[in-house]
Order: structure tokens, then C-alpha cells, then sequence
């Protein structure tokens, strides 16, 4: 038997329901913050992601799809999706837009080549966002709430912001050549993945999940002190911003998140419950990016974003007990007794369904007990039973599944009363 491929996982009936119900509900709040919807293609070109999530990256090093087609050019999966959203914004040139910021949300199927472990897949769903166009502590500010507005409009409550600046391009080469001084005499007691970053990417040990306990990472020097007067302004006042909207937050000066463009504000908001064996979730992260754009080729431009993952959302709803209010029911179930009644419920169906009322029949020539099993099972609000005498009477009960009370109509006008 051919079974799925490791990683994946098939979305089946009784789930596809509840991603319905949140993704409707995620455009429903992108509304709300006048973002509007961008879908861009599932492979990309290598080098779009090669160069804008960067060469250093676990992302490109280890974890992309990548092939080639028949014209030998290289392909890749898109593993995240800021890089394809940026390309697409310098290729239409939307800076052009007269609307500006320019606000984007996506929603589709990302992948990496990952270790399978609980809600983390080789091919899993991502949600993000963009705003570009703008360089302003209250655009910062307006995504961090978005990010807290969302999570907590699914009922969870358990969460905690974590935020932290990493300045600008020139606060981070200073702080980059800091730490590269800093790991050399010790680097050889490092993970090779970290040795690896040391001159590529030092940031990036300080939050290696492997060396996170060692002394070197505890004593090295913190971005916030490096960061130079523009940056500190910055940071300062998206902070406010925050305190003014009552949004809490913890401030981490090893968070430096895991791609290479990120500048300034960088932030995690993490699933914090202390009756989950005190486990702390990363549910979404994202953070400003000052440079993509020109990395990109595009124009000198600025924009901030974040990702989440719908399965990691489903596994926080889970582990916190919280349902969602996906349950799913019929108008109508129809019950026939014989084969005349059956070709009248063929052509009814037709017609109910013509009028947006949600109906289904029986298929298998079940008997009247097992067809009303079916209605209960699938959660029909009203049943009638056709047989020959209510096609000769033009006649019908329709019985109310939740009182059990039945009212008597004209067939012919049974579409008119669900209408209504």
C-alpha cells in the first residue's frame, strides 16, 4: 500500500472543517485591519529565497526543496513566504500603489525538509503578513496588536509577547564583529551548526537550542547595547506604543529570530501555560526588515511581517480544551420509501440545493429507521418522509429534529417554506 510521505498529512473531513473555520475567520480579521489577500506560486526560483532568507540560514542549508526542471533551471518550494511576497511587490511594482503602506496577508502551504516532531511538518500551513512601504514605530505596533488580537480571538489566554531590537544595518555589523571575537577562543566547543554561523551569522548562536546553556552565550554582550541612538529611539517608542495599548510584553536580547533579514523590531509570541508542564510554545514570530527589498533588487523600501502556522494554532487550541464552534449540520434530510419517491427526492434535492438550503437524501435503500439514523448523524434540522401517498396528497410532514414537532405543508410548496 502507498502511504503518505513522511512529514505530511492528510486534512481529513471532520478537521478540514475547524482550518475552514479559522482561515474564514483570519480574513474576516484582515478586514478589519484593511489587509488585503496575495497568493504567489508554490516554487519559486532558488535564488529568490537563496538570497532573501540568506546563504546561512538552517532554512537554505539544510531544509528547501529544491530541483530542476527540464529546462535545467533551479526550483525550490517556497519554505516561507516573505521572500515570494517581496518578490512579487518589487515585480509589479506596487511602491507605485497610491495606497501606501502597502498591506498584504497570504495563507498556503509552506515547506521544509524537517525533523517530524508534533505540529511542526515537511508541509505545513502558513499565515502571514506584510505591511511595506513604511518605516514607522506605530506601523510595529499595529502588527504586534494583530498578533495578540488573533491569538486571543480563538479564546487563548496563555500567551506571551516577547520582543527585542536588533537595531540597524550598522548596529548589527558592530555587534556582529563583537561576537565573532567573543565565540573564536571557544567556537571549537560549539555545535558544528554554530561554528558554521560564526562568521556568517554569529547572531544566530545566541539562540541555538543546542549551546543555549553554555557560559559563552550567557556572558556574550547583548544587541541592546550596541544599538545606536536612531535604533534605541526606535525601539523605545514601539515600546510606548505597546504600553499605551495595554499589550504586555517581555523583552529577550537573545531573540534574534532565524533569517537573515530582519532589522530593528523582532519578536516571538509564545504559548505560555503553566498547567502544560510549564511547556512554552513558539506559536508565530516575524519582525521588521530593512534591506530585503534592495537584496531583492527592489527599491529602497522597508516592511515588517509575521508567520504563523495554522497547525500550531489547532495544537495550542488543543492543549488548552478550547473548541471551536464548527459544528456542522443539514437544513434538510429527505427520507423516501419506494422507487417513485425516490426519483421525486432526485429531482427535489436538485431544486432545494438551487435555492442554497442544505439538503441530502438517503443512497443505500435503507429502511426508515436506518434512513432517520443518517438524518441524526448528520445533524439534520428538519426530515420528511416521501412515499406514494404523499405524492398522491401533494403532502408532507416536516418534522423538526430538535422538538420533534411536525407541521404539515403542500409538497409542491416545500422550497418556498425553507426559503422563508
Amino acid at each position: 500500500m502507498i502511504k503518505i510521505p513522511r512529514g505530511t498529512q492528510d486534512i481529513l473531513p471532520e478537521d478540514s472543517a475547524k482550518w475552514r473555520y479559522i482561515e474564514n475567520k483570519l480574513d474576516g480579521l484582515m478586514e478589519l485591519y484593511n489587509y488585503k489577500e496575495i497568493r504567489t506560486p508554490i516554487f519559486e526560483s532558488t535564488e529568490l529565497f537563496a538570497r532573501g532568507v540568506g546563504d546561512s540560514t538552517d532554512v537554505v542549508q539544510k531544509e528547501m526543496y529544491t530541483f530542476k526542471d527540464k529546462g535545467e533551471r533551479s526550483l525550490t518550494l517556497r519554505p516561507e513566504g516573505t521572500a515570494a511576497v517581496v518578490r512579487s511587490y518589487i515585480e509589479h511594482k506596487m511602491q507605485g500603489n497610491p495606497n501606501q503602506p502597502v498591506k498584504l496577508y497570504y495563507n498556503g502551504p509552506m515547506f521544509r525538509y524537517e525533523r517530524k516532531q508534533k505540529g511542526r511538518y515537511r508541509q505545513f500551513n502558513q499565515f502571514g503578513v506584510e505591511a511595506i512601504g513604511v518605516e514607522n514605530p506605530s506601523m510595529d505596533a499595529e502588527v504586534l496588536a494583530m498578533v495578540m488580537h488573533i491569538y486571543e480571538s480563538f479564546g487563548l489566554k496563555h500567551l506571551k509577547l516577547v520582543i527585542n531590537s536588533i537595531g540597524d544595518s550598522e548596529s548589527r555589523k558592530e555587534y556582529n564583529d563583537t561576537l565573532v571575537k567573543h565565540f573564536e577562543p571557544v567556537i571549537d566547543t560549539f555545535c558544528s551548526d554554530c561554528q558554521s554561523r560564526l562568521h556568517t551569522n554569529p547572531m544566530r548562536i545566541l539562540d541555538c537550542k543546542v549551546d543555549k546553556d553554555k557560559e559563552a552565550v550567557k556572558n556574550a554582550l547583548r544587541i541592546t547595547d550596541y544599538l545606536n541612538d536612531e535604533s534605541k529611539t526606535y525601539y523605545e517608542e514601539v515600546k510606548k506604543h505597546l504600553d499605551v495599548l495595554n499589550i504586555s510584553y517581555v523583552e529577550d536580547p537573545n531573540l534574534v529570530r532565524g533569517l537573515d533579514y530582519y532589522t530593528h523590531t523582532a519578536f516571538e509570541l509564545m504559548m505560555d501555560n503553566p498547567n502544560y508542564d510549564g511547556a512554552i510554545t513558539t506559536l508565530c514570530g516575524g519582525g521588521r526588515y530593512n534591506g530585503l527589498l534592495q537584496l531583492l533588487g527592489g527599491p529602497e523600501e522597508t516592511g515588517i511581517g509575521f508567520a504563523l502556522s495554522i497547525e500550531r494554532l489547532l495544537l495550542a487550541l488543543e492543549e488548552e480544551s478550547i473548541s471551536l464552534d464548527v459544528e456542522e449540520e443539514l437544513d434538510l434530510f429527505i427520507v423516501t420509501m419506494g422507487q417513485e419517491a425516490d426519483n421525486y427526492a432526485v429531482k427535489l434535492l436538485n431544486k432545494l440545493r438551487k435555492n442554497n438550503i442544505k439538503v441530502d437524501k438517503d443512497y443505500l435503500n435503507r429502511k426508515i429507521k436506518g434512513q432517520m439514523k443518517q438524518a441524526n448523524r448528520l445533524n439534520a434540522n428538519y426530515t420528511i418522509v416521501i412515499g406514494d401517498q404523499e405524492l398522491e396528497n401533494n403532502a408532507i410532514n416536516v418534522k423538526d429534529m430538535v422538538t420533534g414537532e411536525s407541521e404539515k405543508i403542500q409538497l409542491d410548496q416545500l422550497v418556498n417554506y425553507f426559503i422563508k
